[in-house]
């Protein structure tokens, strides 16, 4: 582990203990990886924080999420339209026959060509508040849409978490199976070389072979895996794994207790945020509803000019201006409005349940994320624990070998007791990184903003106040 691995680790365990031990073992069991990498560590080494950024910037499912809130933030300047006036142009122009039969039986004939240009202002004064109640929810959508894009935000930071800590796991996985491969090569070449000395069987050397091509095996998969965790890794960081730093735990970040973790769940969790304003956004939209149910009233000013346009030539052109203020309200309208209305208090209804739904959700992901956090620390400690203690064992079985009082089969039992032993070891540590960043996830604290990462996070209110008080124009902030 280099010098700033060491001071991350001291510094992690000095923040909080337990970080310490695991980046420990974590550069323990990289260690002969790093070692058979053939590339300097400073030029390509990528550390999880380096991952999480990439993967924050560049990931495909988050920005499509952010593009989505970006077409969600247009329905408030869509619903303030109806505040602001509504100007109409018009311009026809056209050929026109005419023959007109005179009282005296005579007739006149003439080709006119007509035009009528003409521009229409309308405003709308009151419209029962749905304008009000409209533009109210368009700013609850975008407050929802907001928690949606952070809870996407929040998937996509543990995928990669669990894409890097996979890689990492795998690469160790495959060093100690090629260890082991190794020692059961230098088993069998010992066991065969004691069969033609006569001091074994031929037992024996089948026995060691068959432990061998086991290994092999054994290999053969655990490099399948990290093939398959290096293309993961890929898809969701946006690059190939080079040299991966040792992972380091979040326990910093966490909450004390399990109490503290739910209770931060049902408040923080940005799916339950986002199922409030839904809430909210049923709730007003009852009120759409009912504004139809009202009087509205508007103004209208027209000005046009004409010509050639009277067919009795008794004309030839015309200008006119007016203005008109219309007041209407509904007195019938076969129960539509009703229906609507009925409608939205129902989904209101629905949206309340689907709040409780969902706070019950986020307490048993907390609790779950909070147990699993737990039990991923005692794992270690045991695996731990059982890795130094069949690590003893087999050399005391070797010893014991060479002297006669053990015989080969003991050595390749001892020796997959201590390879499975550090496989349990790998998954441990690989459990406990993603566990302490899904109980981070889980209270709804799993962002840019705590883990500190050295990326620009990413504001959807700053598109939102570019566009919000737009009156024209095509072209997106973004210059699209």
């Amino acid at each position: 582990m280099n010098r700033h691995a060491a001071r991350t680790g001291r510094a992690a365990t000095r923040r909080r203990s337990g970080a310490g031990p695991v980046l420990v073992a974590w550069a323990a069991l990289a260690m002969p990886l790093a070692m058979s990498c053939a590339l300097p560590a400073t030029a390509f080494a990528e550390a999880l924080p380096e991952a999480l950024a990439k993967a924050y910037q560049t990931n495909p499912a988050l920005n499509a999420e952010r593009a989505r809130q970006r077409a969600t933030d247009e329905n408030v300047p869509q619903a303030l339209a109806g505040y602001r006036p509504q100007i109409v142009a018009s311009l026809s122009a056209g050929l026109q026959a005419v023959r007109n039969l005179l009282p005296d039986n005579t007739i006149q004939t003439s080709t006119l060509k007509p035009w009528v240009i003409g521009v229409t202002v309308t405003q709308n004064l009151f419209n029962g508040f749905r304008t009000a109640n409209s533009v109210r929810v368009a700013e609850l959508q975008v407050q929802s849409g907001r928690e949606a894009l952070r809870n996407v935000g929040q998937g996509v930071l543990l995928d990669a978490v669990t894409a890097y800590t996979n890689v990492l796991a795998n690469q160790s996985l495959v060093e100690a199976q090629r260890s082991n491969v190794a020692f059961l090569r230098e088993t069998l070449a010992v066991t065969q070389r004691r069969l033609n000395a006569g001091d074994v069987t031929p037992t024996d050397s089948a026995q060691a072979e068959a432990r061998l091509n086991r290994g092999l095996a054994d290999l053969n998969a655990a490099e399948v895996a990290l093939a398959v965790s290096q293309a993961t890794y890929a898809q969701v960081i946006g690059n190939a794994p080079s040299q991966l730093r040792p992972a380091e735990v979040v326990d910093r970040y966490l909450p004390r207790s399990r109490e503290d973790a739910l209770a931060m769940s049902i408040r923080e969790h940005p799916a339950v945020m986002a199922a409030g304003f839904d809430v909210d956004v049923a709730a007003t939209n009852i009120r759409v509803a009912e504004g139809a149910l009202l009087p509205s009233a508007g103004v209208q000013g027209s000005v046009s000019k004409s010509r050639d346009n009277d067919p009795t030539l008794g004309t030839f052109g015309t200008d006119q201006a007016s203005i008109v203020a219309n007041v209407t309200a509904p007195i019938y309208d076969g129960g539509q409005a009703a229906s609507q209305t009925r409608q939205a208090k129902e989904t209101a209804a629905q949206s309340r349940l689907v709040l409780d739904q969902v706070r019950n959700q986020a307490r048993t992901a907390a609790t779950s994320a909070w147990v699993a956090n737990e039990g991923a620390k005692v794992a270690v400690q045991a695996s731990e624990s059982e890795v130094k203690a069949a690590t003893v064992a087999l050399q005391g079985v070797q010893r014991e070998a060479a002297g006669g009082q053990r015989t080969t089969v003991d050595v390749l039992n001892s020796q997959a007791d201590l390879i499975q032993a550090k496989a349990r070891l790998i998954g441990a540590l690989r459990d406990r990184v993603i566990a302490s960043y899904t109980l981070l996830s889980a209270v709804g604290h799993l962002d840019v903003k705590t883990l500190n990462l050295n990326t620009p996070d990413y504001l959807p209110e700053v598109h939102y106040h570019q566009v919000r008080d737009a009156w024209h124009g095509l072209r997106t902030p973004s210059g699209q």
